[in-house]
């Protein structure tokens, strides 16, 4: 069974910075693939960024773009999204998703099969 656990959020002021970190456990080839996607209060769930096993492809969500870096360490089964230049408009819970292996970095959370709990992100303004 694959675990996610997310971390890191907390409530930070406009233009800020902040890092998330999402521990994965269980079998490694069930995490090859792994993304972060938000979702803020009265919104639907959005992309924000993925990463594939090798770290070689990233995709992100235009709204993140030149802000947020998503990056992994392999040997610590570990996910980060490094956010930087915080805005209101990024508050929301934060989930973590993983899949298999693939050489997509997939936008799509359908194709996603392991979620965290998500961690809140609160941004000031």
């Amino acid at each position: 069974q694959v675990q996610v656990v997310e971390s890191g959020g907390g409530l930070v002021q406009a233009g800020g910075s902040l890092r998330l970190s999402c521990a994965a456990s269980g079998r490694s080839t069930n995490t090859g693939n792994m993304g972060w996607f938000r979702q803020a209060p009265g919104k639907e769930r959005e992309f924000v960024a993925a990463i594939t096993w090798s770290g070689g492809r990233t995709t992100y969500a235009d709204s993140v773009k030149g802000r947020f870096t998503i990056s992994r360490d392999n040997a610590k089964n570990t996910l980060f999204l490094q956010m930087n230049s915080l805005k209101p408009e990024d508050t929301a819970v934060y989930y973590c998703a993983a899949r298999g292996a693939s050489s997509v970095a997939f936008s799509d959370s359908r194709f996603y099969e392991y979620w965290g709990q998500g961690t809140q992100v609160s941004v000031s303004s």
